[in-house]
């Protein structure tokens, strides 16, 4: 450990952080209260801390004062010698407790700390000591010494503690010994020095843990940030895809239709058959605000029936688009997790538009498989005849996806994102989408887990503390 780690220094920034030891604060630098907080007002120089750090010096220059008056009044030496030894003692003691609280109190002396403050506590040791094995009312100066060593190895190194501490050891045995002090005093006034040393290098350890907890507090105060930054993103990035799945599904079949009724009215002129398309269309209107609605109970009760929602879905697409459409369900029905519920369901609406929208007046068959570990939503319908812009050979169009060409002169506001959009939500859940054509029947299959895990958006916090949005971007996208 280092002075510096003990001291709560940083070398890159310069200045220490608050010391609750000592009572300090410097004004100059910031604390830890002020990075978490963010209030001005702290690390001001009439703050609590420096406060705190000079009622403590308060403290000390009263209990030195009474020491003195203990020393030299009540309890005065004897001889002459004793006297000059104690009082030059108890002066040195003295200047060196001032020139400690002056680098502990002004930040002109943080940079004669990492030399000067072993050295000067060592010289308050060393006074002390020798002050307190003269006897007498003196004898209690030999605080000083345990003082400086407690300082010393709370604050400092091991080498310049135990440095300090047999300093003052050996300045208290030599006084001692030189005027004929008692077997206690020789052998009690070090073991008090010594206590110090163990005292401080206890205390020391004891705040560098202190300072350790309130640094892993901070970082798991930071992750958690991180996950919530997380969350909210996964959350924008649901309410994206709720709101592209049914905007395209129910604007892409009212677009169908519209573009129907015009086809009617420029071709044949049936102003009947144009009147009940958009009857159908108007229906339809009345049942995309029935599924706005749906989505945005879906958002907030993540609590749908799958297999009503489907056989609906499928029951709607057969009456609309006059087409024959099944719904089947193999295994055994269980309940899936809520953003399953949604994919599945999505990918069903936008398929059934694309068939819709690709293969008019094709049948189109649904099928639900509940397997052991995973859930597969089948949608198969018959390609149409006509030149759809299918390139059989690949199971993609000339020049475009699968769902982005159609029929001569029609197109939805899907702009080309349902697949990508169904693919999206359905990664973000560990699943997959295959889509394709087969025997001339163009094939969409997903596949999700039937146990909820977490979402890779989830997982991926960078070393910067950000996350990665290119997932949420592109669902918005799309």
């Amino acid at each position: 450990m280092t002075w510096y780690r003990a001291r709560g220094y940083r070398r890159d920034m310069g200045g220490p952080r608050d010391h609750k030891g000592l009572g300090h604060a410097d004004p100059g630098h910031e604390r830890p209260d002020q990075a978490t907080t963010g209030d001005p007002r702290a690390g001001e120089p009439g703050d609590t801390g420096i406060m705190l750090a000079v009622v403590n010096w308060v403290a000390r220059a009263a209990g030195f004062i009474w020491i003195g008056v203990l020393t030299f009044f009540l309890i005065p030496p004897k001889g002459t010698a004793e006297l000059v030894v104690q009082a030059v003692g108890y002066g040195l003691a003295a200047l060196g407790l001032l020139a400690v609280a002056l680098i502990d109190l002004h930040p002109a002396g943080l940079k004669y700390r990492g030399r000067a403050w072993p050295l000067i506590l060592g010289v308050v040791a060393v006074a002390a000591g020798s002050a307190s094995g003269a006897g007498y009312g003196g004898s209690i100066m030999v605080v000083f010494s345990f003082v400086a060593a407690l300082m010393t190895a709370g604050e400092t190194d091991m080498v310049p503690a135990i440095a300090v501490t047999g300093a003052g050891v050996l300045a208290t045995v030599i006084s001692g010994l030189a005027f004929g002090a008692s077997v206690g005093v020789l052998f009690g006034f070090p073991a008090v020095v010594i206590s110090g040393l163990l005292i401080g290098r206890n205390r020391g350890a004891y705040r560098i843990q202190a300072e350790q907890a309130a640094m892993l507090l901070a970082q798991r105060e930071q992750l958690e940030a991180q996950h919530r930054r997380a969350d909210l993103l996964d959350e924008r990035a649901r309410i994206a895809r709720e709101i592209h799945d049914v905007l395209a599904h129910s604007l892409g079949a009212l677009g169908i239709q519209i573009q129907a009724a015009r086809a009617v009215l420029t071709d044949r002129g049936d102003v009947t058959r144009a009147d009940e398309i958009l009857a159908t269309a108007q229906r339809m209107a009345a049942d995309g605000l029935v599924e706005t609605r749906r989505a945005v109970h879906a958002l907030r009760e993540d609590n749908l029936p799958l297999e009503t929602e489907l056989a609906r879905l499928s029951d709607t697409h057969a009456r609309v688009h006059h087409v024959p459409t099944s719904f089947d369900i193999a295994g055994t029905p269980a309940a899936l997790p809520p953003d399953a519920t949604v994919a599945l369901l999505r990918v069903a609406q936008e398929s059934l538009v694309n068939a819709a929208k690709h293969a008019a007046s094709q049948p189109v068959a649904v099928r639900l498989d509940y397997g052991d570990a995973d859930v597969r939503l089948t949608i198969r319908n018959e390609l149409a005849d006509r030149n759809d812009g299918l390139d059989r050979s690949g199971g993609r169009p000339e020049g475009g996806s699968p769902d982005t060409r159609g029929p001569a002169g029609m197109m939805t506001v899907n702009a080309g994102y349902g697949l990508t959009g169904m693919r999206e939500r359905l990664r973000l859940l560990n699943g997959t989408l295959h889509a394709g054509h087969s025997d001339n029947q163009w094939i969409v299959t997903a596949e999700v887990p039937r146990l909820e895990r977490e979402s890779p958006l989830r997982e991926s916090p960078l070393k910067d503390g950000t996350v990665q949005e290119s997932t949420v971007r592109e669902s918005i996208a799309s």
